[in-house]
This record gives structure tokens, sequence and C-alpha cells, in this order.
């Protein structure tokens, strides 16, 4: 992605941050992280996060997603001996999510997928998430979610985050791949 592309997705992002009624400092809004994962289809597999703090011990993010935007079916591997990988909660402060996870498959699906990203998401345990609502996601677990039909700002709280050692279902997929020039 370039440059304007990440100013018109950032925009968008501080307008669904507003509609939650969550306060950024400037510093914050500037530092909106747009990730595309490489595959340079935003509109349907992305991820915006703002990062508030991320140490050896927890870390605390906003994660916003666009309407029906779809963060990719992952997992957050042990990394050391001393981390036993991410072990995240979503709380949901706007809009809707919907979480998909080991487990059970659910009869009624609620997300879209495009078909041309079909082989690549095989959990389908579904948790829909409304404000107020949360979950835990153990480490080590294949997730993904996607953002209800007005997108969603979901708060993420968890041990350390190490986004680069993430393991994506599509080998193809790069969380931070850069911008184009």
């Amino acid at each position: 992605m370039n440059r304007e592309k990440v100013g018109v997705v950032q925009r968008k992002v501080l307008r669904l941050i507003k509609r939650a009624r969550i306060v950024l400092t400037p510093r914050e809004q500037r530092s909106v992280e747009v990730s595309d994962f490489g595959i340079g289809d935003i509109r349907n597999i992305g991820l915006q996060v703002v990062t508030y703090v991320n140490t050896d011990s927890y870390c605390a993010k906003e994660i916003v997603l666009l309407p029906r935007q779809i963060c990719p079916e992952h997992r957050h591997p042990p990394v050391g001996a001393s981390n036993a990988g991410k072990k995240e909660t979503f709380r949901c402060r706007w809009g809707e999510a919907y979480l998909y996870t080991e487990g059970k498959p659910s009869r009624r699906i609620r997300a879209h997928i495009p078909y041309q990203y079909r082989d690549h998401f095989t959990v389908w345990k579904q948790i829909v998430l409304k404000p107020g609502d949360q979950y835990t996601i153990p480490a080590d677990t294949l997730h993904w979610f996607q953002a209800g039909p007005k997108g969603t700002v979901v708060s993420e709280f968890s041990s350390m985050s190490v986004d680069q050692a993430d393991i994506w279902t599509d080998p193809h997929l790069a969380r931070t791949p850069g911008l184009d020039k």
C-alpha cells in the first residue's frame, strides 16, 4: 500500500474510534498501524491497530476493522523458553465482531469470506461480540475475526505481543508488509 491509501484508511479508523467514544492522544492518532498483510486488498483483508503499551508482561491495543474486513486466521505460538505465546482477551467497544476459534463448528456462520480466500480458514466456532462482550483466546490457538456490516472497535488485552512470530494459515501473508514507494 502507498502512503496515500494508508492515510485514507487511518482517517476511516479515527472516525470509528470516535464513534466508540474512545479518546486518543495526538501521538496515538498519528500511530494508527494499517496492515493489508501484503495482498493489497485492504477492503476485505486487513487490520488497523493502536498499541497503547506492549511490555514483557502485558499488552493493550485497540483493534479496528472496517465494515466486513477480516483479520485472517492465525495463532500466537510460544516464543522462547519464557513466552508460552500470546493469550488475548478481546472486548468489543463498538459495532459487532465475529470471532472464530478452535472448537465445535457453529451451524450458522455470520462471516462473509470472499471466494478467493476461503481455503485459508479452518476454524469455525463462532463467538459474536457486541459492545461490552468479551472473549479470551488461549495462547497458540487458531483464530480469526471479521467486522460486522458497520465495522468494529475491539480492545485487546494480552500477554506480550510478538507480531513477527505469528503464524498465518495462509503462508503468503505478512503482518507488517511495509509501504509501496
